[in-house]
């Protein structure tokens, strides 16, 4: 099929639009500070997080940091939970529930874990409250950003960097404060003491946060979160939106303030609900995948719906089936089996943390022959026995041997002794077992290693072989 030729000049045209470029540069947002309810809400959202995040390394429990991730040691401290790399099945079930949890919140109310929560949102709203206490409102910035460069324009700028770069630092230290104790870790990178990887993992994550939060902002949000891509696939026409009410908005047009336009809608083309959105967006061309929730636009045309006296709720957190006149239906079999499952998993995922094993027991057979004979006519089986400590206080085990063969152990009270740890220790004991030639009649013979705690009365067993001669 034929077509009009089109040159590498010429620009791409799409039916319906004016001429595009495939290839558009960045149109820089200058959003606009907007008070209200929702933006009240988003302060009492975001602060616990902050607070949360930033005073965590810095609390103690049982004599050490209440959440520490120590690498070195391959322990994983969670206040009174200590978690180890055997219980890493762990981690995959708890993204599970993470996972089902976003589904369900998505399905039932958007994306307000977007608008309200997460760390992204909540450390860009501070990037962008910086920039306003250091450059001025958006007017001022708009207009220091098209203005030549100056001491004035150096010196706000500078500030505003200098406090990004501050907040940055703050971030990415404490995050590494997560994995190395941070009551050891400023002290030593201000005496310029600290190890490389500690100080390579400082510059990084304060760079991270510097350019996601400062520079890249939105475009995080709608080319990096992949969350922004498949959220359309647990939307439905019951899921709570940020909507325009078209039919009571259009047509647009300007007025004086307590004038009565009966061939207009109540929007009066302000442009506010652009103005403050933090992606750019404009709400009235409806649902877009960029929109994150955060109801800005709300609490803006909310303002101008109370100084015009005309009704709130012209851009309001709805779904499909209310606009349409219709009702909105909460309990709806998506919903409910999100809920359901998410519910099942947390509570099969609580009772797996309290009720595993406060220790590990492995029974390793050691290198060499499989067995071997002594001078009094008995067969020795040799083993290397592992007890890992996963709990926070000391531990004292007794030793139990199941078996159809009168197996004895070597050296009872000694190993006995031995089998006590302290908080995270890894015992590695030798272990041999001991039988009469006679009493073996066949060359392998099941052998139950069962290891209890003495206080708790708690138990671990572990199964290997004993092997012996063939008759």
């Amino acid at each position: 099929m034929n077509g009009p030729n089109v040159t590498e000049e010429e620009p791409v045209r799409l039916e319906g639009f004016g001429p595009k470029d495939l290839y558009q540069k960045r149109e820089k947002i200058f959003t606009r500070f907007v008070g209200g309810f929702f933006q009240r809400l988003r302060f009492f959202t975001g602060w616990p997080l902050l607070t949360g995040y930033f005073l965590l390394p810095w609390i103690n429990w049982d004599g050490r940091q209440s959440v520490l991730f120590d690498l070195p040691t391959r322990q994983f401290h969670i206040f009174g939970l200590t978690f180890f790399p055997q219980d890493f099945w762990l981690l995959g079930w708890m993204l599970i529930i993470s996972a089902f949890g976003l589904f369900t919140i998505t399905t039932l109310v958007g994306r307000l874990w977007c608008g309200y929560t997460c760390p992204q949102t909540v450390w860009t709203a501070i990037f962008m409250w910086i920039e306003q206490v250091a450059e001025g409102p958006r007017h001022a910035r708009i207009r220091l950003d098209g203005a030549p460069w100056s001491f004035d324009k150096l010196r706000k700028r500078a500030l505003k960097h200098g406090m990004w770069l501050g907040w940055a630092a703050l971030t990415g230290v404490t995050f590494v404060g997560y994995f190395t104790p941070i009551r050891d870790l400023i002290p030593d990178l201000i005496a310029f003491d600290a190890s490389g990887w500690a100080v390579f993992w400082s510059f990084f994550f304060t760079a991270a946060t510097y350019i996601n939060a400062g520079w890249m902002r939105e475009q995080v949000c709608i080319y990096m979160c992949p969350y922004a891509r498949f959220q359309s696939a647990m939307f439905d026409k019951d899921t709570l939106i940020v909507s325009y009410d078209g039919a009571r908005g259009e047509p647009r047009g300007s007025r004086k303030r307590g004038a009565q336009e009966t061939e207009l809608g109540d929007c009066i083309d302000c442009q506010l609900c652009v103005q403050v959105c933090p992606v750019g967006i404009d709400i009235r061309n409806g649902l877009q995948y960029q929109c994150i929730g955060c109801a800005h636009c709300i609490d803006a045309c909310d303002q101008v719906m109370d100084k015009m006296s005309y009704p709130r709720g012209l851009v309001r957190y709805t779904t499909e089936h209310e606009l349409a006149g219709g009702r909105t239906h909460w309990l709806r079999p998506r919903a409910v089996g999100y809920a359901v499952v998410l519910m099942i998993m947390m509570t099969a995922f609580t009772v797996a943390i309290f009720s595993r094993n406060a220790f590990e027991v492995d029974v390793l057979r050691e290198r060499g022959e499989l067995f071997r004979t002594n001078t009094a006519g008995q067969v020795l089986n040799q083993y290397s026995l592992k007890v890992l400590n996963k709990t926070q206080s000391p531990q004292h085990y007794r030793l139990e041997i199941a078996s159809d063969l009168p197996i004895t152990v070597d050296r009872r009270e000694t190993l006995d002794e031995a089998l006590r740890s302290l908080p995270g220790e890894v015992l590695d004991i030798p272990l041999t077992l001991t039988v009469a030639r006679e009493a073996v009649a066949l060359p392998s013979v099941p052998v139950t290693v069962t290891l209890c705690d003495v206080d708790s009365g708690r138990c671990n067993s572990e199964q290997t072989s004993f092997f012996g001669p063939t008759r």
